[in-house]
């Protein structure tokens, strides 16, 4: 009998005893709506606590886990709990209470059968160590009857959850679909909001936000809390969904870093206690971006808080790093915190770090615990410095217990051949990432604002960077968004440098890059409209004379099938279909423009050819996608 069986075992005793001295043992509160990938609450009422606590500390020396079984078999999901203060701490703010929460998601509509774990003793959550159970809830068991979803996309409880394939791309579990993503990867300090209980700014460069361009956005029925706070960044969230981006970035922790305002912890540097009425607000603003139909990418440090091994300095000396960059109590914890209180949502990716320095074994260890803490086994990825990814992508290819992707920062204009690369050497090593380009450089100017905004001509200037040409957000939607796709990325987040307006401190307006967003709905919607099985597709750059994968043009194909040739600067290029037969429709697609396909000339084969791509039917010099698909 393991440690788990026997305090399971325990708690069933001390239920029976509890329930023989005529205390009756209580129902925990339910709450949500009992459908299939819906969040389901189960609420605890425990032990009085406060955040503040030390003896016990009811984040660090209380275990709550709930164990989940449906009735018709199928794996079970261990999902652990947290502390929530009086359980309405959003609206309340309050610090003290005896709520004691779980979510849980369900995969399946039917029965569901729960048992609580529930243990209190020194370091109890983040030492696994069995400790006292806590009367009347541990062992205590129960059952939900869990119904079918009655959303519609773009809510993502219509969709199911987010999942990694094994493949070069995520699928969501209820739908099918497959996932492509496009959206910002600024403000990383999104959750710098004023509106947030316990948020607060320290550096003059990094003000807290309010959002306010994005109150308009708001609708009525959207959530609020504390008497009609949190308008415009739920606002902005609404705006990103109605211009049909599906994906959002966020900094969870990056004290000492750039911002150095965004924490979970009930002060800056107490790394032990949570404030919880900050993180149920926190909480609301990620289930509304869900039923917007947003993927949340959440960055759980930045590389100023990542360890504490500054250039030149000795280990020690960054208070704000999580162990030192190790796997100890203070990581230990934070990782259970923001998977019991995040980890229901639909589709997310948990990346362990911003610009990530850790050591591979740091890394290694980090990933591994938090994959025993999910209990959905949520997409992981790490990203790093340019320069950098040798040092720490190469030692963890081929390591499914690791990672399952990369999150890539590069020049705009190496995202086609960087994501080429870690895609076939992924699949080289037997285990295949999922690669999505989620920062621009040059860092200091990343993806400009559109012409026009605030005075702005749309031309970003790379000021100190020899050999660098201006360029525009036409080069990006050229080169990294299409260079992303096209080289069989996942896709694209945007960001948007210190130097130009609304930059990556201080941006509070996502009209900004209002263009920007237009040209990359218009690609996920192509793929998505044409039904491009991109699952089956492969980059074929060799097959249009590019085997070195640089910018002069672009092939992703099944070949025998569908060809999708992507002309960055319009012009014509020769298709390599030696050993093909049969006949091909040709259409012409405009990323620039809403407008419906252009037929072009059809091509015909009886293999040992090449045909010609191109000339595109109007505006040669611009960029067109061609797609020759078998008849």
């Amino acid at each position: 009998m393991n440690i788990n069986e026997h305090a399971r075992g325990v708690g069933i005793v001390v239920g029976a005893i509890w329930a023989a001295c005529g205390f009756a043992v209580p129902a925990p509160e339910v709450s949500g709506e009992l459908k299939q990938w819906h969040p389901v609450t189960l609420t605890f009422r425990g032990p009085q606590a406060s955040e503040g606590d030390d003896n016990p500390n009811p984040f660090r020396d209380y275990r709550l886990t709930v164990t989940f079984r449906h009735e018709g078999g199928g794996r079970p999901y261990r999902v652990p709990g947290y502390f929530a203060a009086d359980g309405q701490a959003a609206e309340t703010g309050a610090e003290r209470g005896d709520a004691w929460r779980v979510k849980f998601a369900p995969d399946q509509p039917g029965r569901w059968v729960w048992s609580v774990e529930f243990v209190r003793g020194r370091d109890a959550a983040v030492s696994e160590t069995a400790g006292e159970p806590v009367a009347p809830w541990h062992g205590r068991r129960g059952d939900l009857e869990i119904g079918p979803s009655d959303k519609v996309a773009p809510d993502l409880r219509a969709r199911g959850r987010l999942v990694t394939t094994g493949t070069r791309y995520r699928r969501f579990a209820g739908d099918g679909t497959w996932f492509l993503k496009a959206g910002p990867d600024a403000p990383e300090t999104l959750l710098a909001y004023a509106d947030f209980d316990g948020t607060e700014a320290r550096r003059p460069t990094a003000p807290l936000k309010t959002w306010a361009p994005h109150v308009r956005d708001w609708r009525p029925g959207d959530p609020t809390w504390r008497g009609g706070r949190g308008k415009g960044l739920l606002g902005a969230l609404n705006y990103l969904s109605e211009v049909g981006m599906n994906s959002v970035s966020m900094m969870l922790y990056n004290a000492g870093g750039d911002g150095d305002n965004v924490w979970p912890f009930r002060s800056r540097d107490d790394k032990f206690h949570y404030d919880c009425s900050k993180l149920d607000q926190w909480a609301i603003v990620f289930e509304h971006a869900a039923r917007r139909g947003l993927h949340l990418h959440f960055k759980l440090q930045e590389t100023e808080n990542d360890d504490d091994r500054p250039a030149g300095g000795r280990r020690g000396q960054v208070r704000e790093s999580l162990d030192g960059g190790r796997l100890g109590p203070e990581r230990r914890l934070y990782l259970r915190e923001m998977v019991a209180r995040f980890s229901h949502l639909p589709a997310l990716t948990w990346n362990l770090g911003e610009e990530c320095t850790l050591s591979t074994d740091e890394i290694v260890d980090m990933a591994r615990h938090l994959r025993t803490l999910d209990p959905y086994g949520h997409h992981v990825v790490v990203h790093t410095f340019p320069n950098g990814q040798e040092k720490v992508y190469r030692p963890l290819l081929g390591r499914p217990d690791v990672l399952t992707g990369v999150s890539l920062q590069n020049h705009w204009r190496e995202a086609h051949r960087l994501t080429c690369q870690w895609l076939r050497e992924s699949a080289a090593s037997g285990h295949r990432w999922v690669v999505a380009h989620d920062e621009q450089n040059p860092a200091d100017l990343g993806v400009p604002p559109d012409e026009g905004y605030a005075g702005f001509d749309g031309i970003a200037r790379p000021g100190n960077s020899k050999g660098q040409a201006p360029y525009s957000r036409h080069d990006i939607r050229r080169y990294c968004l299409w260079g992303t796709l096209m080289a069989g990325g996942e896709g694209v987040e945007y960001y948007f440098g210190y130097k130009l307006p609304q930059n990556d401190l201080n941006c509070e307006d996502f009209r900004s890059r209002e263009r920007s967003w237009a040209d990359a709905r218009r690609a996920l919607e192509l793929f998505r409209r044409e039904r491009f099985p991109i699952q089956e597709l492969e980059n074929h750059d060799e097959l249009v004379g590019n085997p070195k994968h640089d910018n002069s043009v672009y092939c992703l194909a099944k070949p025998g099938e569908l060809y999708l040739v992507y002309l960055p600067r319009g012009g014509s290029v020769k298709l390599d279909l030696t050993g093909v037969s049969g006949r091909f429709d040709l259409r012409w697609f405009n990323p620039r423009a809403d407008t419906a396909a252009m037929p072009g000339h059809p091509a015909e084969t009886n293999g040992g050819r090449h045909v010609s791509i191109g000339p595109p039917p109007e505006e040669p010099e611009e960029d067109w996608l061609a797609v020759l698909r078998r008849r």
